[in-house]
């Protein structure tokens, strides 16, 4: 495998774009996906500490990290495009366990992973904070027993100040 070239990236509108538009609306048309080049199992982990929506009641600002890994099968995608999708939830209201299932089910749609977890540790706010976690497996093989083992056990460790 010699890489990448500029052949197999042509369908890529967002990567070295210096026009970027930022939506300010939830808008999952934005991810783009490139193609995987490797068959083995590996992990592609992105975290994103700067992640804001709204609450659907009041219209607060709902601030998190989230945390998205994910096994790929034949398709990834591509960072660019995450960032500006992420970004695009700054004025969307709905719940966070809503967020981040609607995260997970748009990259589902977009690169069928063999593996995909989503976690969303949002900021206390009136002295609560919410940190829903939601995963799938590919049914039918290895990946789905192994979205059940972790999410039987993926938060063992109680919080601290400094895991948060």
């Amino acid at each position: 495998m010699a890489g990448r070239n500029e052949e197999t990236l042509d369908h890529l509108s967002l990567l070295g774009n210096q026009n970027t538009k930022y939506k300010f609306e939830y808008d999952p048309e934005i991810l783009e996906p490139i193609d995987n080049l490797h068959s083995r199992d590996y992990f592609v982990k992105f975290n994103c500490p700067e992640f804001t929506s709204l609450c659907p009641q009041t219209g607060q600002p709902d601030f998190a990290t989230i945390y998205l890994s994910f096994i790929p099968d034949k398709k990834l995608v591509e960072s660019k495009s995450l960032k500006l999708y992420l970004f695009s939830f700054r004025n969307h209201g709905d719940f966070h366990e809503d967020v981040v299932n609607i995260i997970m089910n748009d990259l589902i749609k977009l690169m069928d992973p063999r593996y995909i977890e989503v976690w969303g540790k949002f900021t206390p706010r009136g002295g609560l904070s919410i940190d829903p976690y939601t995963n799938h497996g590919k049914p039918g093989t290895k990946y789905e027993e192994m979205a059940s083992y972790r999410m039987m056990n993926h938060d063992l460790n109680p919080e601290t100040i400094t895991n948060r």
